[in-house]
């Protein structure tokens, strides 16, 4: 599912960068891992088939520039045709929009590290553990960050220790829990449950996504409160948004299925900025700066937080480094336009690939030649 929010956030790019500074070559990567570069790949008409007419979609770009059949196996470009693309394409800086694996966990910013060529957004350690919500708490924790409690176990021990995880979980956490998988984003596959039935039924979907879980206790008569946080170094926090659901929880439909078609997380019913307290608002926005220091994040994130209104205590609930639209209608509530935010990213790579390449990787020593050889 998160293959289409990514033509959706990549569409509202296309739509709003400035083409008298760029020249955009668009890349797509599809559901088998093949790379195709089309300059038609820049119009979401073209994508109408993707689902209901696969032969006429492909048809539609028979004529691609470059095209790379990634390994069957792992559904990702080889590191030689992956250079290969990159040399040939001759870009002066990557802008990935992809949500979800491989896109937003540090795979595809691993290979563009090994190219040595400038991206937007968060590197593979930021990206890694935005991803994973159990090392992000544990993070978020030691960095004094509040986190709800929780508990977590992998997909062989459910399999094995249903029971004795049943109960450690209410015994920890009680009820209602929400379940999740550990790398997954847009709500796939998260489910609240407030009885024992109801969560062996969502760690058994949870275990279909991942090969750890993770149980979170659901804290009652909260409102989710959302910041982004954009820089590298010095860095700087929008306005709030208090989104507007209603079970709970925002769903996958919820979050992009409603609105016009290239609305994606802009189409969603929000209160921009959130109906909460001046001091709520500045506590909320410096942890959510201090969250994306803690991650190693860069670019830009949305750093999500529950809070209690009545006492004014959140918790964070995740930090998304690759955040849906990029938060777009945050920052144009903070005063930075789409095409000046895609502006300001862009500048942000360049300066992040400057800072790292100004950085020692090897030195020269005699550690071999000191080393006695092997004997017979």
């Amino acid at each position: 599912m998160e293959h289409e929010v990514s033509i959706v956030t990549a569409m509202q790019v296309f739509e709003n960068i400035n083409r008298d500074k760029y020249d955009i070559i668009p890349v797509y990567i599809d559901k088998k891992g093949r790379w195709f570069v089309d300059n038609k790949l820049g119009q979401l008409e073209n994508f109408k088939d993707i689902k209901l007419n696969p032969l006429k979609f492909w048809k539609n770009f028979r004529r691609a520039e470059y095209f790379f059949e990634a390994s069957p196996s792992v559904k990702a470009l080889s590191p030689k045709s992956a250079f290969k693309f990159l040399q040939k394409i001759k870009a002066d800086i990557y802008f990935p929009v992809i949500h979800g694996t491989y896109g937003e966990d540090g795979t595809i910013q691993g290979m563009l590290e090994m190219a040595d060529v400038p991206y937007v957004g968060s590197g593979v350690t930021g990206s890694a553990v935005g991803m994973d919500k159990i090392i992000q708490k544990s993070v978020f924790k030691d960095n004094g960050i509040p986190v709800v409690k929780y508990v977590w176990f992998l997909k062989s021990e459910w399999e094995n220790k249903k029971g004795e995880i049943i109960k450690n979980i209410e015994n920890i956490l009680g009820y209602p829990v929400f379940v999740k998988p550990a790398n997954l984003g847009s709500s796939v596959a998260i489910s609240k449950a407030s009885g024992f039935k109801e969560l062996q039924e969502a760690i058994d979907i949870a275990a279909n996504f991942d090969r750890r879980i993770i149980v979170e206790e659901a804290k009652e008569g909260i409102i989710e409160i959302n910041c982004s946080i954009i820089g590298n170094n010095d860095l700087t926090a929008s306005v709030c948004e208090q989104p507007i659901k209603g079970n709970g929880m925002l769903t996958y439909e919820e979050k992009y299925l409603k609105g016009e078609k290239v609305k994606g997380m802009s189409g969603l019913s929000r209160l921009v900025p959130a109906p909460i307290s001046e001091e709520l608002t500045k506590k909320i926005q410096e942890t959510a700066k201090k969250a994306f220091r803690a991650i190693d994040a860069a670019g830009i994130a949305r750093v999500d937080f529950m809070v209690k209104p009545d006492t004014e205590d959140f918790w964070i609930t995740e930090i998304n480094t690759l955040p849906g639209s990029l938060s777009f209608y945050l920052w144009e509530k903070s005063g930075l336009s789409f095409s000046n935010l895609l502006d300001k990213l862009i500048e942000l790579g360049f300066e992040r690939h400057k800072e790292r390449q100004s950085l020692t990787f090897s030195y020269d020593s005699d550690l071999i030649s000191k080393t006695g050889g092997s004997k017979r």
